[in-house]
């Protein structure tokens, strides 16, 4: 089981982008009509959650790759 605070994170992060895709999706479905608004705003929210769960897991593999290659670069002698 993953520690509370990469749990807390991933789910700030896709509530963060869930919002920011709702009120992208909302505004460009409000161009179009208020049924449209709604199923934009929707679907925005979906996908930037969908975005938002996947941005913390491809920042955390990031960093452990960082934190690899540091420790790597420590062991190699230098001259």
């Amino acid at each position: 089981m993953e520690p509370v605070s990469a749990r807390l994170e991933r789910v700030l992060s896709r509530v963060r982008y869930a919002a920011i895709g709702g009120a992208v999706g909302g505004a460009v479905g409000g161009v179009v009509s208020k049924k449209a608004a709604s199923t934009g705003a929707a679907i925005g929210a979906l996908v930037g959650a969908t975005v938002g769960e996947k941005s913390v897991g491809a920042r955390s593999q990031l960093e452990r790759m960082k934190e690899r290659g540091e420790a790597e670069f420590e062991r190699i002698p230098l001259e």
